[in-house]
C-alpha cells in the first residue's frame, strides 16, 4: 500500500524515478562541495585568528571566502555562494527564492529542528535550462560570535567591520542561530 501511494505521489509530481535518483546524487555532490568550501574557509579563518585575532579574520571573509567559492565553482562546475537574511555584504543579499528558503529554515528551527540538519533542494527552469538548486543552513558557532555576535564584539572589530562593510547587518547572532546558508546551483 505504501509503495502504491509513493508511486502515485511521484507520478503526480511529474518526477521520474531516474530524476529522483539523480536529484539524490546532486544533493550528495552539493554536500561534498559545501564540506570542501567550509573546510577551506575554516582553515583560513583559524590561521588568521592565530596571526591577528578577529580583526585579522575579517579580511578572510572579505577577500578569501569569495576566492575560495570562485575556485570551487570553477573546478566543480557548480555555482557556489553564501547568503543570509542579515548579510554582511550587499553582494550576498538573498534572491527571492533564497529568502523564502531561509525563512523556512528559521520556521523549522523555531519548531525544534537542528540548524545543522536544515537543507533544501529543487529543480527549476531558468532561461530554458534545468537548474538544480541546493541550500544548506550555516549554524552560528561560538567562534563566529567574535564578529557576528552582539555586545561581545570588541570595539576594534566593530570599527573594522564598519570600514569594510558600511551596510553590515550580520551582527546580533547567538550561538546556534542560523547565520545564513550555502547556496549551490548546477545547470544541466
Amino acid at each position: 500500500m505504501k509503495t502504491k501511494i509513493l508511486a502515485t505521489a511521484i507520478l503526480a509530481t511529474g518526477i521520474s524515478l531516474p530524476a529522483m535518483a539523480d536529484s539524490q546524487g546532486n544533493v550528495m555532490e552539493a554536500r561534498k562541495i559545501i564540506k570542501q568550501f567550509a573546510t577551506e574557509l575554516k582553515g583560513e579563518l583559524q590561521k588568521a585568528m592565530k596571526e591577528g585575532g578577529p580583526v585579522n579574520a575579517i579580511g578572510v571573509c572579505k577577500s578569501k571566502a569569495p576566492t575560495i567559492a570562485s575556485n570551487i565553482s570553477t573546478s566543480s562546475g557548480w555555482s557556489v555562494a553564501r547568503t543570509s537574511l542579515k548579510p554582511r555584504s550587499t553582494a550576498n543579499a538573498p534572491l527571492p527564492w533564497e529568502r523564502k528558503v531561509l525563512e523556512e529554515f528559521e520556521a523549522r528551527k523555531a519548531a525544534g529542528a537542528d540548524p545543522k540538519t536544515l537543507d533544501y533542494s529543487d529543480v527549476v527552469e531558468e532561461n530554458g535550462n534545468k537548474v538544480f538548486r541546493y541550500m544548506k543552513a550555516i549554524p552560528t558557532a561560538k567562534v563566529c560570535l567574535n564578529c557576528h555576535g552582539g555586545d561581545e564584539v570588541k570595539p576594534e572589530v566593530v570599527m573594522r567591520l564598519k570600514s569594510l562593510y558600511p551596510a553590515d547587518q550580520a551582527r546580533g547572532f547567538r550561538e546556534g542561530d542560523i547565520r545564513g546558508a550555502f547556496v549551490l546551483k548546477k545547470t544541466f
